[in-house]
């Protein structure tokens, strides 16, 4: 999963998909840049999703490269084993985190891209001297836990916070931004400076998901591209 820093990516959830049927709800979104996969644990967010056994099933079967959410307690000691399973990707939280630059080093080292996902309420500034550790950085736009949730506009600035430090800095990390991801909402969100979207049911919820990947990238390429131009002249 490779991320250009200028490129808006499609990220669906399969949180909104149809659990029976996940290789075919997969096969459904093959123009994805990833599939966005939620792993819940009932400890550090109230619900229960999927875990390490079904992730390295879908791993196998998956048409486009996994994007894996670890929404977990003790997540120094699961994560590694994600990266090791072979997915692109694995974003940990870093309200669950005891070491997260250790922790995100350890998933570079197995292969995987090292995510950091932050709640609504956790502020970006202490973290933003671990960017050149991380490759992409996971702003939740709705609380954890839960699809179908909508966007949090309070959010924004934090999103434009990280921005400027990433170009201010120099480093090639995404901004992720998961949670109420529509065609009206992905505008906000990418003018403010995100180019990596989850979406749930604005893809599932569509009788064509591929249509609706298409039109969501095009909708948030255009925002963050005239947003992006707009910052340097």
């Amino acid at each position: 999963m490779s991320i250009s820093p200028l490129q808006c990516c499609i990220n669906p959830s399969i949180l909104s998909a149809d659990f029976v049927n996940l290789e075919a709800e997969l096969a459904r979104i093959g123009n994805a840049d990833a599939v966005h996969v939620d792993v819940m644990d009932n400890h550090f967010v109230p619900n229960l999703t999927i875990g390490l056994p079904v992730v390295e099933r879908l791993q196998k079967v998956s048409p486009v490269p996994l994007d894996v959410h670890l929404m977990i307690s003790d997540v120094d000691r699961w994560a590694p084993s994600y990266a090791e399973a072979g997915v692109a990707s694995v974003t940990f939280h870093v309200e669950a985190s005891d070491a997260p630059i250790k922790l995100a080093r350890e998933l570079r080292a197995r292969g995987a891209k090292a995510g950091m996902a932050l709640r609504p309420a956790t502020s970006v500034e202490p973290y933003l001297h671990m960017l050149s550790e991380l490759d992409m950085l996971l702003i939740m736009t709705v609380e954890p836990g839960f699809g179908g949730q909508s966007f949090l506009d309070v959010v924004l600035p934090k999103i434009r916070r990280a921005r400027e430090a990433i170009e201010g800095s120099g480093v090639d990390v995404a901004i992720q931004v998961d949670g109420g991801i529509t065609e009206e909402t992905i505008t906000r969100a990418a003018e403010a400076g995100a180019n990596v979207f989850v979406a749930g049911s604005a893809v599932y919820g569509k009788s064509s998901p591929a249509d609706a990947i298409a039109s969501l990238r095009d909708a948030g390429q255009r925002a963050f591209t005239a947003a992006l131009h707009s910052s340097h002249t």
